[in-house]
């Protein structure tokens, strides 16, 4: 565990990702050189499957690290923050990812020396993250039309667009989906929605702000429920992402609350961080573990 006050070099454990994105190897060989020159000792331990970030997370041990890196986009995030729980070792991030939601919640700038410094030199931080159906997210967690796009999205459509590729996809999905309301029932009142997205912090896919009063310090989510059906209203929620106004239409409700359900068949999926987790229904609350997370210093 990292003392605050403590002027010792952090010893580094970095889960990298080969699979991140395109020039993800260069990147983070160049994360590591700086690093190392900042005096922290770096160990790196690549990932060979889906799951396998979670696996070394699990095992890393406190008396040998002080920080877990995950090296990669918000999927390697997920898996190392499942892999923290009970644990008391630190979060940090190296983004390499298409979308790197988490970077840009907390200000991480990309350039391999602004990475390194937070690394080295960052304020430690207690977040909390959400939980649904018994896994973490950090993020956020979609069901409905949302679940639908980050489903059907392809990697060679975020290789391409990166963030944008989830607004293309959406307009696409548009024509085709019937736009199903779900049963939403957040704190113990209900409510009905197309999509649903239980927003842990202000960005949605990337740069993209969605919910603009959450933060990742709070212990609360601002759920977003989009009510609206057919291929206009999506259009509009579109440009609403784009322009970080989708939670001021009149069609958008963002209700703050601690506990969520979400009704639905088990063809309904559910996203957790951009990836397909589990299929409703879904219980989605807050874990009272808080995860400590390394942000940029002032």
């Amino acid at each position: 565990m990292i003392n605050p006050d403590s002027e010792t070099s952090r010893r580094i454990l970095a889960v990298f990702n080969p699979a991140a994105g395109r020039g993800r190897r260069s990147k983070f060989d160049n994360v590591v050189v700086e690093i190392r020159k900042l005096g922290c000792a770096v160990t790196v331990m690549e990932t060979n499957a889906p799951g396998h970030a979670e696996t070394i997370a699990r095992e890393a041990s406190a008396h040998e690290f002080d920080i877990v890196a995950a090296a990669g986009g918000d999927g390697t995030i997920n898996e190392v923050v499942n892999g923290l729980k009970g644990c008391d070792l630190t979060l940090g991030i190296i983004p390499l990812g298409t979308a790197n939601v988490v970077a840009d919640e907390i200000g991480l700038r990309r350039s391999p020396s602004s990475i390194a410094r937070a690394l080295a030199h960052g304020v430690v931080k207690p977040i909390y993250v959400g939980v649904v159906n018994n896994r973490r997210f950090t993020m956020m967690a979609g069901a409905g039309f949302d679940a639908k796009v980050v489903d059907k999205i392809s990697l060679s459509l975020k290789k391409k667009f990166g963030p944008f590729a989830y607004v293309w996809q959406a307009a696409r999905q548009a024509f085709i989906e019937p736009f199903v309301q779900r049963d939403v029932v957040i704190d113990g009142v209900q409510h009905r929605a197309v999509s649903v997205v239980a927003c842990n912090g202000r960005r949605y896919g990337g740069p993209f702000v969605v919910a603009p009063n959450a933060s990742l310090e709070d212990d609360t989510f601002h759920v977003v429920l989009m009510k609206g059906r057919g291929w206009f209203s999506f259009a509009r929620y579109g440009l609403g992402l784009m322009l970080g106004r989708i939670s001021m239409w009149s069609d958008v409700n963002v209700i703050e609350g601690r506990d969520v359900v979400i009704e639905g068949g088990e063809d309904d999926l559910v996203q957790a961080d951009g990836d397909i987790v589990t299929a409703l229904p879904a219980h989605v609350f807050i874990d009272p573990e808080p995860v400590r997370l390394i942000y940029p210093a002032p």
